[in-house]
């Protein structure tokens, strides 16, 4: 809110002194920041400054039906798509932006480290291409970009489709990571197929490019997926297996369905069973057909020797909806026999208690691959010795179902409204898993350990910085462990019960959309009812980190007070811990509403009655990049 005053002539020492006077005032008053393109759809009513979607909201979305043929130990994957895409925009669209994620792989192509040349393919080559029923000849162009820009003969008109027919293949990389060859016959498919870019309310197209690091942005598509593979492989993704009898053999028919309501674990397929070739149906191509809807992405595994474990569990307690739970893995797996387990145990937490909003697919499916990545559906993760090291992983991935998925979170700008999430909802199930302590340490030494100790100055960029212009530590602490001590700090702020309402707010405003971060900080100002400009702005605007230091111990009408300066600039909660001159101690909770009023300095009042022998700060997980200043010692008496 801006505030205006009438022109008038203020002496200059009084103006200046008037304003010193006011600053706290000011910080607390003076909007955050918003790019000039969130301003603007604003001004158009799509957006709104209490954080609701506008009354002129609207995104794109398509319906895809696909068609691969996998054949290992062949690594060429053929397929073809039709892509319905509608225009809920008010613009006419003159062209489509098309994304090919696996043109990463290209020699010579932009990638955000260096990479070994076992990674090189040709990217994704069109084979054929028609708009509207009729063939297109696809330019080929010595770019190894991935995406294009592709003129329509006739303008897409508002609230109109168009059908897009692509055929296109590609070699997988032998050197796996989010996709790729895990083994001879067990391939991890994604980011695999043509798809058109998101164009939104306040960028237009998306034209960001994937260098390897950029994880997710996608609209909310209908996606029918066949894959057709030999005998004897099965194929696990995205979406609900329409006609299980159509490719399994009888016995593990009759135990997959069963999984389905199962409260235990069924062996669907054991890899005894796979290698007798008694799993699937035995005709020469099986077609494995998978369907989702309002979804932004597929990803699939196939394998000839990988066992199958399932099981359920109940998401949604007031309608007793469950969703299943699924695991593919080789036999060797150390952990992965307590995979569905684990898996599950982390869906009933994370639907019941943070985020609290019950897991919204039907399914979940935890493949052994080497990413330890999520996908909509679909977790591709390593394998450890370490079986509470697996459960930790696997939660996290887990968690990423609701942010970016069930969001729409742009996660390639924004990764912190995704990764910044799950990283905190992996401290929360953490703490439920494993205990306080054991969950704390985690936290400090895979999350924030590496920022607080690094002084550069990369590391203390803004956590709102896009994505795009980030890479390495810099991306990744403003991503995970910067941007989830705010979430934990805001919770801290606003307790639990206030908190569990702004963000279910949040969610219920904006799952199955685009929310920018603003969205989410006028949605929690609003239901907060509060401004809290002055805590996003230090914690997620400014160059800021953490560091607290104790100034002295102030003593006055018998009552002492303790100064603490926030050198930093991060309004972080702390302990307060007064160590009394008879050998006591007590420990004082401060949130981050201490620094509500002034963000740089604030004086603790304790206790009356006692002399003070000493006090420290403790911020627990909100690590102190310096911990000298920390303690204050009285004289001996």
């Amino acid at each position: 809110m801006s505030h205006h005053s009438s022109h008038r002539c203020v002496p200059p020492a009084l103006l200046a002194a008037t304003l010193l006077a006011a600053l706290p005032v000011l910080q607390a008053q003076s909007p955050l920041y918003m790019p000039r393109n969130v301003t603007g759809a604003v001004h158009n009513g799509t957006r709104t400054m209490d954080g609701r979607p506008g009354a002129q909201y609207w995104q794109n979305r398509a319906r895809y039906r696909i068609t691969l043929d996998v054949r290992p130990p062949d690594a060429t994957v053929r397929g073809h798509e039709q892509i319905i895409y509608v225009n809920n925009s008010p613009d006419s669209l003159r062209s489509l932006v098309l994304k090919f994620f696996l043109n990463v792989h290209k020699a010579g192509a932009v990638r955000n480290g260096a990479t070994g040349t076992d990674r090189f393919t040709d990217g994704i080559l069109i084979d054929a291409f028609a708009v509207g029923g009729t063939p297109i000849p696809w330019r080929t162009t010595p770019s190894t970009g991935t995406w294009s820009n592709v003129p329509l003969p006739t303008a897409l008109a508002p609230h109109d489709s168009v059908t897009l027919d692509i055929g296109w293949h590609f070699t997988l990389s032998t050197a796996p990571g989010r996709e790729g060859i895990i083994d001879p016959t067990t391939y991890y498919l994604a980011y695999f197929y043509p798809r058109v870019a998101v164009y939104d309310d306040y960028n237009g197209w998306d034209t960001m490019d994937f260098t390897g690091s950029q994880e997710f942005y996608s609209d909310f598509n209908d996606y029918d997926v066949t894959i057709r593979t030999p005998r004897n492989f099965v194929v696990w993704g995205t979406g609900m297996l329409t006609d299980p009898a159509h490719t399994l053999a009888s016995g593990p028919l009759d135990r997959y369905t069963a999984s389905l309501t199962s409260d235990a674990v069924l062996h669907v397929a054991t890899a005894e069973q796979m290698a007798a070739h008694s799993v699937t149906k035995q005709d020469s191509v099986l077609a494995w057909r998978f369907q989702s809807t309002d979804i932004p992405d597929v990803a699939f595994g196939v394998s000839d020797h990988y066992a199958w474990d399932a099981g359920s569990v109940v998401v949604d307690p007031a309608t007793g909806r469950r969703a299943s739970v699924q695991a593919a893995f080789a036999k060797s797996a150390v952990d992965y026999p307590h995979m569905v387990t684990f898996a599950g145990d982390a869906l009933e937490w994370l639907s019941r208690n943070w985020p609290g909003v019950p897991y919204p697919y039907p399914k979940t499916t935890v493949f052994q691959g080497f990413a330890d990545m999520e996908y909509p559906m679909m977790v591709n993760d390593n394998t450890t010795a370490d079986t509470s090291f697996a459960r930790f992983v696997v939660a996290h991935e887990l968690a990423h179902t609701w942010f970016p998925f069930y969001m729409g979170i742009d996660e390639t700008r924004y990764g912190f409204m995704d990764e910044g999430w799950a990283t905190t909802f992996e401290y929360l199930i953490n703490q439920h898993d494993m205990g306080p302590e054991r969950a704390a340490t985690l936290y400090k030494q895979f999350r924030v350990a590496g920022w607080i100790g690094d002084p550069s100055p990369l590391e203390d960029l803004p956590i709102v910085t896009p994505g795009d212009m980030l890479k390495g530590a810099a991306y990744g602490n403003n991503a995970y462990g910067k941007a989830s001590l705010g979430y934990l700090a805001v919770k801290d702020l606003l307790g639990d019960g206030a908190f569990g309402t702004a963000l279910h707010a949040f969610m219920d405003r904006w799952h199955g959309k685009h929310p920018s971060p603003w969205d989410f900080f006028h949605t929690f100002d609003d239901t907060a009812g509060q401004n809290l400009d002055w805590f996003w702005r230090r914690w997620y605007f400014d160059n800021s980190y953490i560091d607290l230091a104790v100034t002295g111990v102030d003593m006055r009408n018998g009552r002492a007070s303790v100064g603490v300066r926030n050198i930093g600039g991060m309004p972080a909660p702390f302990d307060l811990v007064v160590g009394w001159t008879d050998g006591t101690t007590t420990t004082i909770h401060e949130t981050p509403a201490v620094w509500r009023a002034d963000q740089n300095m604030t004086s603790i009042a304790l206790p009356a009655g006692k002399p003070v022998r000493s006090v420290a700060i403790d911020g627990g997980i909100w690590m102190d990049a310096d911990l000298s200043n920390n303690r204050w010692e009285g004289s001996e008496k």
